[in-house]
């Protein structure tokens, strides 16, 4: 069996499918978002609030998200689920703006990124050519991981996120007994936001703390029993994160005094200097938690994202190489490579996030699509889902009145550089699928 029919096989249990939504979610932006949200909010209570509606309303995103990798349990996530939609075209030009702004890109950047940290124990940053020669050892390094065995990456990918939330548990297991009740009940400043206005402006800036979960759906055709897996893993990462990130926001909010909290650049750092005994120690301790952190995230982005031009190439729109399988290890071998160079040219641009997120506005209105997707799916005599979401219409609404709420602050953030970037991808993405549509036209249309 040549390489380009060969398939990738379902190897991938429930633990290393949620250990990848897990582990994609919980980042380095953590770190600082606590913060962010507590600007936002106002108050302590309103922040605390804030992280907790905003993982429950993530919940109908990944019940739709469920449904629909259990309707088409093959790799691809939103690019099938906008082709079986019933737009080819729509469902490339989401894959082509995923591909150029995001994939190669964030392989780069998070890279870089674990070097930020590293200098606390190193005298070079990333803007070296130490910094960036570890950097493409990283990249290296987990591409072969990722290359040789499915198996394996999900085994590490296990390993690392367990590895990852644990010093979280730390902080907040030794942080609740030196809890201040004082700071907890800090009112809201004079002219700061209050009520419903405070609690929609905490909300608004959890919203990127808690994109990730669906990077499973990337997978959906390498996991075993998906019917089972896929909303067991999607929906147990969002209460595990909620979770995790709420009680972590009562922790900052007892620790900090309200006013030190919304201006710390580092809460979490700030936060553990304030516990006996260890304080000292808390540069290293998060310097070491964010290289975990990050490790893990560049890890299961190498491992998930090179699975949708896998996608796209099969159905012959995207080159034809990107749907070779390694004979022996049975992975997306050349998609992974070529990535990973992107990626490893790419650290040695400067400006990268700039670029990155330019295209931040198109992303979002890609994800906004998908939760539309699922009401013409579900028009389709064969679709057959093998699992339903509950309350379909409350919460394909909340699905995509919550995404487009991401998509609006984005817009109002930077709406000419997003529109720039949505006009690019269109321009560039069209002649690209007619060329590939017209070549491959004897490939059957779904």
């Amino acid at each position: 069996m040549s390489g380009q029919t060969k398939e990738l096989g379902r190897k991938l249990g429930f633990w290393a499918a949620l250990a990848i939504a897990v582990g994609t979610t919980v980042g380095s932006g953590i770190f600082a978002s606590v913060g962010e949200v507590a600007g936002a909010a106002g108050s302590p209570l309103m922040t605390i609030l804030a992280f907790v509606v905003g993982g429950l309303i993530i919940i109908p995103q990944m019940c739709v998200y469920a449904e629909l990798s259990t309707a088409y349990p093959v790799d691809g996530a939103d690019y099938i689920y906008l082709k079986m939609a019933g737009s080819r075209p729509l469902a490339f030009l989401s894959g082509w703006a995923t591909f150029w702004a995001n994939d190669p890109p964030s392989i780069s950047i998070m890279a870089l990124a674990i070097l930020n940290y590293l200098t606390v124990f190193v005298p070079f940053g990333a803007d070296t050519i130490q910094g960036k020669l570890i950097a493409t050892a990283l990249v290296l390094a987990f591409m072969t991981l990722h290359l040789r065995s499915v198996e394996g990456g999900g085994g590490f990918q296990t390993l690392i996120t367990a590895a990852k939330v644990l010093p979280f548990v730390v902080v907040i297991g030794v942080g609740l007994f030196y809890l201040k009740g004082t700071f907890l009940g800090t009112p809201a400043a004079e002219g700061a936001p209050t009520g419903m206005s405070a609690l929609w402006a905490g909300i608004s800036a959890t919203s990127w703390s808690y994109t990730g979960m669906s990077a499973i759906t990337y997978m959906t055709g390498e996991i075993k029993d998906p019917g089972r897996t896929m909303p067991r893993a999607l929906i147990g990462s969002c209460l595990l994160v909620l979770a995790l990130y709420s009680a972590l926001a009562v922790v900052m909010c007892g620790l900090l005094p309200f006013e030190r909290l919304c201006a710390s650049q580092a809460p979490i750092a700030d936060a553990i200097a304030q516990v006996p005994g260890i304080g000292g120690l808390a540069s290293k301790f998060v310097a070491i938690t964010g290289i975990i952190v990050i490790i893990g995230s560049l890890s299961s982005c190498i491992m998930y994202q090179p699975r949708l031009e896998y996608a796209m190439a099969k159905d012959g729109l995207f080159f034809r190489q990107f749907a070779h399988v390694h004979e022996k290890y049975a992975t997306p071998d050349f998609s992974i490579v070529v990535q990973c160079m992107l990626g490893i040219l790419l650290i040695y641009i400067s400006n990268l996030r700039d670029l990155l997120g330019y295209f931040t506005l198109v992303l979002c209105f890609k994800n906004t699509m998908t939760f539309c997707s699922i009401i013409w799916c579900r028009r389709r005599e064969d679709y057959n889902p093998l699992w339903r979401t509950p309350l379909f219409w409350p919460m394909t609404i909340l699905a995509i009145g919550t995404s487009l709420m991401l998509v609006v602050s984005t817009f109002l953030w930077a709406p000419m550089p997003g529109l720039v970037c949505a006009v690019v991808v269109i321009l560039t993405g069209l002649p690209c699928y007619w060329f590939w549509n017209r070549k491959n036209r004897g490939v059957t249309e779904a």
